[in-house]
């Protein structure tokens, strides 16, 4: 694994962080029913853990001597409450796989300490991944 490969990936991670940031401000705004308090505080409260993995991808992107983007990745759209927690999940579920395939990647390239943040954010990306596996379970169509 090259430097410079590790810096690009870690740049794609860093633009779909600042992606989920947005899609959660934005749907924590656009929830709507009797559930809208508690949908909107959900996706508010999810905001300052991304705020943490993008923060930590690009102090790490330069520590490897590259650019942070500046960039968001596409943030899905989302017409109804149950729309916005499925593009959610499907965030998070493919977060999980990124920062798995990073991982392997860190460790390749002889880096400890990112496979060990990397890995705390599987965890962190995997837990919000169930919780909303968990709302939509009984969720209305």
């Amino acid at each position: 694994m090259s430097k410079e490969t590790l810096i690009k990936n870690l740049n794609e991670d860093l633009a779909n962080e600042f992606a989920a940031i947005m899609q959660y401000v934005t749907y924590a705004a656009k929830a709507t029913g009797p559930y809208r308090p508690q949908l909107s505080q959900f996706f508010l409260a999810e905001v300052a853990d991304e705020t943490l993995h993008a923060q930590f991808l690009a102090n790490k992107i330069v520590a490897l001597g590259g650019e942070p983007t500046t960039a968001a990745s596409k943030v899905a759209a989302a017409a109804n409450n149950r729309e916005m927690l499925e593009a959610i999940r499907a965030a998070e579920l493919s977060a999980v796989a990124a920062y798995t395939a990073r991982a392997k990647e860190a460790e390749e390239f002889g880096d400890k300490a990112l496979t060990v943040q990397l890995e705390d954010m599987i965890r962190d990306e995997s837990g919000h991944a169930e919780e909303v596996e968990q709302m939509l379970r009984d969720w209305p169509m």
